[in-house]
C-alpha cells in the first residue's frame, strides 16, 4: 500500500505549516484534512505575504466571504484559521487569533452543512448505485430507502434506526416516532410519493412482524448509526461532495438540517406566513420548542438571499440573535 501523500508548503509560512500538519499527522488525520491549508499556503503566495507571522490583515482577507459562498464554507476557513494562529503561539509566533465569537465551531457550536437540491439528489443517485453484496443482500434496498425517508421526513438518524414495522401505518402514509429525543412521541406524515416506496418497500419483506426493524442490517437487527455514518462518508464522496475532515462535515444530521432550510425555502417563495407554519414544522421536528425551528430561518436567509429582505421584513421577530442549536 502506498503512503499517503501529505502536502507540501511554499510560502513564508511554510515552515509553520509543515510543523503543524506534522502534529495532525501525529494526531491521527488524513491528507485530504490538511489540503484548505495547502490552499492557504497558495493564497499566501499570491498575496505576497513574507514574513513568518499571522496578521490581521492576512487573516480577514483570507477569511471574507467570496461570492455565492454559503457562511458554512467561510465559517470552516476561520476554524482553519484559528487552528493555525493557536499553534503558531504555542511556537511562539505572532499571530492575531480571530475572536470566538466569530467562529462558532471554536465556541463550540457546529455550523451546519446545508446540501444545495442537487447535491441530495446526486447523494441519492450514489446511494442506489450501492454495489451488491452476497453476504448483504438487501443492503441496496434498504440504504436507498433509509436515506430517502432521513431526507423526506426530516428524520433524526436514530429515530429513522429505531423504526419498526408496527410504527408505519401505510394506510395513512404515517411514521410514528417513539421515545425520541426528549422521551417524547410524535406521528410524522409522509409525501404520498415517499409513504407509497415505503409501503412497497415494506411489502417485499417476507416474514416481518410488528416488532421487526424498518431497516435491518443482515442480521435482522437495527443498523448501528455509526454504520450508516460510515456509509454516508462513501456515498458523499462517490457524489462528489467534500468532507472537511473531523468535526467540520457534512455530518449525517445534516440531512435533518437541510429538510427543515428546504422547507422554509419553499413556504417562503411560496408566501406561506411563518407564524402559522412555523409551530407546524417545529411540531413535526419533534422540537421542545420554537427556538431550535427559529434557527432554520437564519440558515435560510444566509443561504438563500434572495429571500432575506422578505424574512426581514415580514417575519424578522422570528429570526433569533444567532445563539440557538437546531437538532
Amino acid at each position: 500500500m502506498s503512503t499517503p501523500k501529505w502536502p507540501t508548503f511554499a510560502s513564508a509560512l511554510a515552515p509553520v505549516l509543515t510543523g503543524l500538519i506534522a502534529e495532525q499527522q501525529a494526531l491521527g488525520y488524513h491528507p485530504k484534512e490538511a489540503q484548505d491549508f495547502a490552499r492557504f499556503d497558495r493564497f499566501c503566495q499570491a498575496v505576497g505575504h513574507a514574513t513568518m507571522t499571522l496578521p490581521r490583515a492576512l487573516v480577514e482577507q483570507w477569511t471574507a466571504t467570496q461570492p455565492g459562498e454559503t457562511e458554512t464554507n467561510r465559517q470552516r476557513r476561520i476554524t482553519l484559521m484559528r487552528v493555525l494562529a493557536n499553534f503558531m503561539r504555542r511556537s511562539g509566533l505572532n499571530a492575531w487569533l480571530y475572536p470566538p465569537q466569530t467562529a462558532p465551531r471554536a465556541a463550540g457550536r457546529y455550523v451546519p452543512y446545508i446540501f444545495t437540491r442537487q447535491e441530495i439528489a446526486a447523494l441519492l443517485t450514489a446511494v442506489d448505485h450501492c454495489p451488491e453484496d452476497p453476504r448483504s443482500p438487501n443492503r441496496g434496498p434498504v440504504l436507498s430507502m433509509l436515506f430517502r425517508v432521513l431526507y423526506g421526513a426530516g428524520l433524526r438518524a436514530g429515530e429513522a434506526l429505531q423504526l419498526q414495522h408496527r410504527d408505519v401505518d401505510v394506510l395513512t402514509g404515517t411514521l410514528h416516532i417513539q421515545n425520541a429525543k426528549g422521551h417524547k412521541d410524535r406521528h410524522v406524515p409522509l409525501h404520498p410519493a415517499l409513504a407509497d416506496r415505503l409501503a412497497r418497500y415494506l411489502a417485499r419483506q417476507f416474514h416481518a412482524v410488528p416488532t421487526t426493524p424498518v431497516f435491518p442490517n443482515r442480521s435482522g437487527e437495527p443498523y448501528a448509526t455509526l454504520t450508516i455514518y460510515g456509509y454516508f462518508r462513501r456515498f458523499l464522496k462517490e457524489a462528489g461532495i467534500a468532507h472537511g475532515g473531523r468535526g467540520l462535515g457534512p455530518r449525517l444530521h445534516d440531512v435533518r438540517h437541510s429538510y427543515a432550510v428546504h422547507c422554509l425555502q419553499q413556504w417562503i417563495a411560496d408566501g406561506v406566513d411563518l407564524t402559522v407554519a412555523l409551530p407546524y414544522l417545529s411540531a413535526y421536528l419533534g422540537h421542545t420548542g420554537l427556538k431550535s425551528t427559529q434557527e432554520y430561518l437564519r440558515l435560510t436567509a444566509d443561504l438563500y438571499p434572495a429571500v432575506v429582505s422578505v424574512v426581514e421584513q415580514q417575519w424578522g421577530s422570528l429570526i433569533p440573535g444567532g445563539d440557538g442549536h437546531a437538532h
